[in-house]
């Protein structure tokens, strides 16, 4: 017995009785063995076309997916490419030809000049001197405009397990309003008010909200930051504002500059948060959530966490330059040749 299992075990280790006693012979194809190899010029047209603005290439489409660009792809290099393959080479350096944001270039020739002094306030400077906290303070101050109030034609069904908030989208028009803001920039405290219309006087008895409030009412300093809209622009504002009250300065962000006033934080919070969806029966709706969401913002009040300043604003300012000394340079020999 134990002669036999032994014998047994020999061959095992040996390998006799493993496998079989032969191997088939698979035929592979040898196109299908060969991938295509695609040089460093390859992949530089490819990151070419993907950046292009491919409106001016005579195509009928604004902005082109990842089948569209192997399309162009494949036709330029006169050879196949998968998009699989065009959406690694792009990845290599994280181009997305079909997604898009918007943006404000900034035209003001004295951009930063006026830009500048928003930015020393929110680092606690002004003309090179730091604020005293218990005597300055900073308000940004703005309208958000025309907010409508929606009310659906089908009550809204609440969340459920596999199911989205469902909103119906049909609905009757209820009237419009304007929602007036004064953001705290160092204390993070909001104040708003509702108006039928927007305009110098709306504008002007939320100023007098302002002052009627401690610690505004008397405080040393109070800086108004302010877009250009029409209700608070140019040297006209700033007298008007000063007549009120000496103690107001008031600072004007340049053109198409509203990013720089925070007020427009808090905006884009409350439509987040507040407005959206909107579902509202009547405007009185809209003015009750409106000042519930102040009173509820203001029991902990926090303010914004401001990073962004002079130097980085400088900065920014001069890779933009380049970068259009650049594309002048790119575009004035075809701009010749074309005329």
């Amino acid at each position: 017995m134990v002669t036999k299992w032994a014998s047994h075990a020999a061959k095992f280790i040996a390998g006799e009785d493993v496998g079989l006693p032969e191997t088939f012979r698979w035929t592979i194809l040898q196109v299908a063995a060969v991938r295509p190899i695609f040089p460093p010029m390859d992949h530089a047209l490819i990151k070419a076309l993907a950046c292009e603005q491919v409106a001016k290439t005579g195509e009928p489409i604004s902005r082109q997916s990842l089948g569209d660009l192997a399309r162009r792809v494949q036709s330029t290099l006169g050879k196949s490419i998968s998009r699989s393959t065009v959406c690694r080479i792009l990845h290599e350096d994280a181009i997305k030809p079909w997604r898009y944001k918007h943006w404000i270039f900034p035209r003001d020739p004295r951009f930063l000049e006026k830009a500048g002094p928003i930015l020393d306030l929110y680092a606690g400077q002004w003309e090179g001197k730091s604020l005293e906290k218990a005597e300055d303070f900073i308000i940004s101050v703005d309208e958000k405009t025309s907010i409508q109030a929606r009310h659906r034609i089908h009550f809204p069904l609440p969340p459920g397990p596999g199911r989205f908030h469902r909103v119906e989208s049909e609905y009757e028009r209820c009237g419009a309003l304007q929602y007036l803001a004064a953001w705290d920039v160092l204390r993070g405290y909001v104040m708003g008010r509702c108006e039928a219309t927007t305009g110098i006087e709306p504008f002007g008895r939320l100023i007098a909200q302002i002052l009627a409030r401690e610690p505004y009412c008397s405080a040393k300093r109070l800086f108004l930051i302010m877009d250009n809209g029409s209700s608070h622009r140019g040297e006209t504002c700033r007298k008007r504002l000063q007549k009120v009250d000496p103690r107001i300065i008031p600072v004007h962000t340049p053109v198409h500059a509203s990013w720089l006033n925070q007020v427009e934080i808090y905006f884009s919070i409350i439509q987040r948060k507040v407005l959206t969806p909107n579902d509202f029966p009547d405007l009185d709706s809209v003015r009750l959530r409106l000042s519930l969401y102040e009173d509820l913002s203001n029991r902990h009040p926090k303010p914004f966490a401001w990073k962004f300043d002079r130097a980085q604003l400088a900065a920014l300012l001069t890779r933009i330059a380049a970068h259009e000394n650049q594309l002048e340079g790119f575009l004035s020999p075809h701009q010749n040749a074309a005329a």
